[in-house]
């Protein structure tokens, strides 16, 4: 059946070091499982400069001549306003990269596309972002104001309307009654307009933050304590997309390779370990230990053997802790 949905680009960042042989697997998984996708994927840069202790740009030929090969699109970016002190800051400021009004969808770099994602339903006039996160941010404490004044707090910063982002359903001051996403995907319209608001709004919440947040730790949680602010202010919310695609049967964010085989489901360890076993990437992954030891030296099975994946832990860290129990926790 043919595919008559908008057509639109990928975005993910690679540098050096562990982003670009997830760049890598993420371009692989893509063509793999999404064969007619027909957009640009394009891989964000980041280039050497003040904010960069080192050079953080992809520096191995192997790896770029294989991104290349697997049909992506190497563009480079300059950090202007967060670099070392804040490499999530990465995904903000690579939106300027992109094309202006050509619809995107922005990926962490530690994930898997795992079904048709050209066949997703993007309303890319209501942006929206990943749900599955935890309740990392904020922490109020006992005297100082809760979720409702700290999140409040926020909204009336940047002018916006905090009633319509509150979920009803959920008892006040609980968490989950307030917009928050993970950062690993969100999408909208135009990457320049998006960017840029992110970049306005993370930059005002670093230097001037609200006297509500004063005692909160800002980092590494920025990126995710602006983007709700980022979307209601574009008309997206929750739930924009039909649930069960991204992070479902079309996308899958692992974050480290433990955690993936210690909790995913067996599309994902199918996917990725089809997707490595051609030699020419094969080849190229092997100078990732992490990679090396957990896909091509099968420790991801002991991993995978720990686990019940119907009867999880209900907290992350206790799966963290589970394996490096077992010593076999590797990022």
């Amino acid at each position: 059946m043919a595919n008559n949905r908008q057509p639109f680009n990928v975005m993910i960042v690679g540098q050096a070091g562990r982003l670009q042989y997830e760049a890598v697997l993420f371009a692989a998984s893509l063509r793999h499982c999404d064969p007619n996708f027909a957009g640009r994927l394009i891989v964000a840069e980041p280039q050497p400069g003040p904010l960069w202790n080192n050079d953080p740009s992809i520096r191995q030929p192997e790896v770029r001549a294989l991104l290349e090969q697997l049909g992506a699109e190497i563009v480079p970016f300059e950090n202007r306003l967060f670099g070392q002190a804040y490499p999530a800051g990465n995904k903000i400021e690579g939106l300027a990269a992109l094309p202006a009004g050509e619809p995107f969808v922005f990926f962490d770099t530690d994930t898997l596309i795992t079904g048709p994602l050209s066949e997703v339903p993007f309303d890319f006039d209501r942006p929206s972002a990943s749900l599955r996160r935890e309740d990392t941010w904020p922490t109020p404490e006992l005297y100082g104001p809760g979720y409702h004044g700290i999140w409040a707090s926020l909204y009336d910063k940047f002018g916006l309307d905090i009633g319509p982002t509150i979920d009803a359903s959920q008892p006040e001051e609980y968490w989950q009654r307030y917009m928050y996403f993970n950062a690993g995907w969100f999408f909208h319209r135009c990457p320049r307009e998006f960017g840029a608001r992110f970049a306005e709004y993370a930059v005002a919440v670093r230097d001037e933050p609200p006297e509500s947040i004063v005692c909160q730790e800002i980092y590494p949680w920025l990126d995710q304590i602006v983007l709700p602010l980022v979307i209601h202010s574009f008309g997206g919310g929750r739930h924009t997309i039909p649930e069960g695609l991204l992070d479902g049967d079309v996308s899958c964010h692992y974050r480290v390779f433990p955690l993936l085989y210690a909790r995913e489901n067996d599309r994902v360890v199918d996917v990725l370990e089809t997707v490595t076993a051609a030699n020419k990437i094969k080849k190229v992954l092997k100078g990732y230990e992490p990679i090396k030891r957990m896909i091509f030296q099968r420790r991801g099975h002991r991993v995978r053997a720990l686990f019940d994946r119907e009867f999880l832990p209900r907290r992350e860290q206790m799966i963290r802790n589970r394996i490096k129990r077992e010593k076999l926790w590797m990022r």
